[in-house]
């Protein structure tokens, strides 16, 4: 016992405890306020906020800056939207706050998020950075209804929505690999490609009449002993899950992953040792395009069930953000999704009791990628060739 007490005060140093202590004070102090706790005294969210904020002062007067103001951070929101939810009237907390109906809408809005993220995460860890998401996701929007309305099977959807967002992804590759342009401008270059080629494609097959409302949809899994929000989820949320721990398992736990980390890392030493770099890097963006697309294709095919033009809405780069967010791994890339995913059901259950006030609450998400960007709450650790072009002597 003392020989792992001492192991984890090591690693984890005491005033960062306090910090971490400081920041779940700042979420308690406006969770207790929400059904089913029900605190109404105003006094109880100010008292638990000025805790976390006393925790976050301790901490950075120790040394430990960044989980210090990320717990004052915490303090003061939850101040804030504790005062907000003992304002409110018990019948609108009891409209917005029902957890189930929230873990769902979570889960449903996180999917395409974590397929994303996943794929740029991938292609970051081989050193090429990705900012095509957005158009890969938007391909694989449109290609995903276009496959399942011509073969009429729903898998048929996902096949084509994945080639097309693989095909988008090859072009970047080439630009970014082989011609060695700047993955910033190829990127970004992506994404105006999606949009045009998918509007015209669009208009030239469907016109006026826009896609079928009858496509075949990605099925449901209906467990039923695993209650109301995990008994009947997409097949592709499930996906999602499998995704993400096999993505872990290989990057950590394979040879394959341990070659593309080396490559992202130290590719001049990877080459040295007979790794193909040009190779790997690849095969990680083609990828990466694949599983954007995927996420893309879900929006389409199984939560809409249409598509609408740039109906991915910044999504690509909320997944980007993502993968900044969880520090390039795919557990916190996975995290930091559901993060987004639950700011975004949240905003949409905000508008059944308030109305347009709730529009504010969409620009959430948005906040959060710039909080990822900026690294406020953790320090994000980049594969040090990450966007680098490789020129092989």
């Amino acid at each position: 016992m003392s020989t792992f007490y001492y192991a984890a005060v090591e690693r984890w140093p005491r005033q960062t405890w306090v910090g971490r202590v400081g920041v779940a004070l700042g979420l308690c102090a406006f969770l207790v306020t929400l059904p089913p706790f029900r605190v109404n005294a105003p006094w109880v969210p100010v008292l638990i906020g000025l805790l976390a904020f006393a925790a976050g002062i301790a901490a950075v007067s120790r040394g430990q800056t960044r989980p210090g103001w990320t717990a004052i951070g915490f303090g003061i929101v939850g101040i804030a939207l504790g005062l907000l939810a003992t304002r409110a009237s018990s019948s609108n907390l009891d409209q917005v706050v029902v957890w189930g109906a929230l873990l769902s809408s979570t889960l449903q809005w996180a999917t395409p998020l974590t397929f994303a993220a996943i794929g740029g995460l991938f292609c970051e860890r081989s050193g090429v950075t990705n900012i095509g998401l957005e158009g890969m996701m938007l391909a694989g929007a449109f290609f995903g209804v276009l496959g399942a309305d011509s073969t009429g099977t729903w898998w048929g959807g996902l096949v084509i929505a994945a080639i097309a967002g693989g095909a988008f992804a090859a072009v970047h590759a080439v630009m970014a690999i082989h011609l060695r342009a700047d993955q910033i401008v190829s990127g970004t270059a992506i994404n105006f490609l999606a949009v045009g080629v998918t509007g015209y494609f669009f208009i030239s097959h469907y016109g006026d009449r826009g896609s079928p409302g009858s496509l075949p949809r990605i099925p449901d899994v209906n467990i039923g002993f695993l209650g109301n929000v995990f008994g009947s989820l997409s097949l592709m949320i499930w996906l999602s899950f499998l995704l993400v721990i096999l993505a872990h398992f290989t990057i950590f736990r394979t040879p394959i992953g341990l070659r593309l980390r080396s490559v992202g890392e130290h590719p001049r030493a990877a080459d040295t040792v007979g790794i193909s770099v040009y190779g790997i890097r690849y095969a990680a963006v083609i990828l990466s395009g694949i599983l954007a697309a995927l996420g893309g294709a879900y929006l389409s095919v199984v939560f809409v069930g249409s598509f609408n033009e740039n109906m991915t809405n910044g999504r690509g780069f909320i997944a980007l953000a993502a993968v900044i967010f969880g520090n390039w791994r795919p557990f916190g890339a996975f995290a930091a999704a559901l993060l987004f995913g639950a700011s975004t059901a949240l905003s949409f259950r905000l508008a059944q009791s308030w109305g347009n006030a709730s529009v504010l609450f969409q620009a959430l998400p948005y906040v959060l990628v710039l909080i990822a960007v900026a690294g406020v709450i953790a320090r994000p650790t980049p594969p040090a060739s990450a966007g680098r072009p490789y020129v092989k002597q």
